[in-house]
């Protein structure tokens, strides 16, 4: 044990990029291997977690790191006042550690907000494995992570994510049970992307009918950045609508699979940013609601999958709303799947998931309306209906 801790110890010290001498042993945990002073002190600025766990209102950071199987891994756990931390773990290819841990923090805080706004008896976690999801996943290598995630004994529940299928489920579970988006023939839910890409779609309907009067997508312009599981799902909808359908992704053979189902347009991912268009549906990566996009796009509506689709919450999130763009906040309406996958946890039933889903049509409206009464981003409108219903549960909580 001892030499493991030592190992996840030097794994921390990758992150911080600090010398041995700069850290103390007895400090290190093999699930919290952040609690380090010395280390934190002397690591650079924008490294320093502890500072961005506190602004950013985090319990718990758990570095995972095995050299056998090349797992290299962050737990976000950013809440736990509505119940257990439950969502995704994503598997990608980031350009360094760096940017790992600024989507794990902004991702697992996203999932607190989004349970507490669907009206869900869970608190808000993330992970993210580092490496290409195409290459270097396997069943070792998710096995090793199911151990860690296993190790928080309940705290943090993980589920699908991008770079991540109900068959990689099925591998972390033979290491732990607090994984739910299970094979439906193991007794899990399956797929979520059906149940997200339908409450997508709902809270782009509710966005038009505020800005057009009704809610009909029929003739509408609408560009889908991103054609994975979502994204498809989120496209048979609109095309069956009859809508007008754009799409772009950095993976061909995506691409290809969408066009031989859909009668779609392929745009280049660059320029998806510069059409004409009536809504943007951003379903790929985050951060494409920017200093530079903002410039460019000419939509009325922005409604997709994504996860944190504004670069900077405050900055982008107003800048939108002085454009005159609607921006339904992705966190409200792609609470589709953590709804589905919350649904294994209360007893499973497709039918109950995708009605509950429907609810992100109301609560939309309601956060258009809040938006703009009060003049404030639909982001902020958001955060404060899900924040006021965490604080009501913690005063529930504190006189128990």
């Amino acid at each position: 044990m001892l030499a493991q801790k030592q190992k996840m110890c030097m794994f921390a010290l990758a992150f911080y990029r600090l010398p041995p001498q700069k850290y103390e042993k007895k400090k290190c945990s093999i699930n919290l291997i952040i609690n380090m002073k010395t280390a934190v002190k002397s690591a650079p600025a924008e490294l320093n977690v502890l500072n961005d766990m506190k602004t950013m209102g985090h319990e718990q950071i758990v570095f995972c790191q095995d050299e056998a199987t090349g797992l290299k891994a962050i737990i976000g756990i950013h809440n736990t006042v509505l119940g257990p931390a439950l969502g995704g773990t994503r598997m990608w290819h980031y350009a360094s550690d760096a940017d790992a841990l600024e989507d794990v923090l902004r991702l697992s805080r996203g999932m607190t907000f989004k349970s507490a706004i669907a009206g869900l008896n869970l608190g808000g976690g993330k992970a993210v494995i580092i490496g290409d999801s195409r290459k270097q996943k396997n069943e070792a290598l998710l096995r090793r992570f199911g151990k860690f995630v296993d190790s928080l004994g309940g705290k943090y529940i993980t589920a699908e994510d991008v770079g991540m299928s109900t068959r990689d489920m099925e591998f972390i579970h033979m290491e732990t049970d607090h994984v739910t988006g299970l094979p439906e023939y193991l007794g899990g839910s399956g797929d979520p992307s059906p149940v997200t890409a339908y409450g997508v779609y709902m809270g782009m309907k509710a966005s038009v009918k505020y800005v057009y009067g009704n809610d009909s997508l029929s003739g509408k312009k609408i560009a889908v950045q991103g054609t994975g599981h979502v994204g498809q799902y989120l496209i048979g909808h609109l095309v069956n609508e009859g809508a007008k359908v754009f799409v772009s992704d950095i993976f061909e053979d995506r691409l290809k699979e969408c066009t031989s189902k859909y009668k779609v347009e392929v745009v280049d991912a660059e320029a998806i940013y510069d059409m004409d268009m009536d809504i943007y549906a951003p379903c790929a990566l985050g951060g494409t609601l920017n200093d530079d996009t903002l410039n460019r796009l000419k939509c009325a509506i922005v409604a997709g999958g994504a996860n944190n689709q504004l670069k900077n919450e405050s900055v982008h999130g107003k800048r939108v709303l002085e454009k005159g763009m609607v921006y339904a906040p992705d966190f409200l309406i792609n609470s589709g799947g953590i709804i589905n996958v919350y649904g294994e946890i209360a007893g499973y039933d497709k039918q109950a998931a995708m009605k509950k889903a429907e609810f992100i049509y109301e609560v939309t409206q309601e956060v258009l309306k809040i938006s703009a009464e009060q003049q404030i981003s639909s982001q902020v409108a958001a955060m404060q209906v899900a924040q006021r219903r965490i604080d009501a549960i913690a005063r529930i909580n504190q006189t128990l």
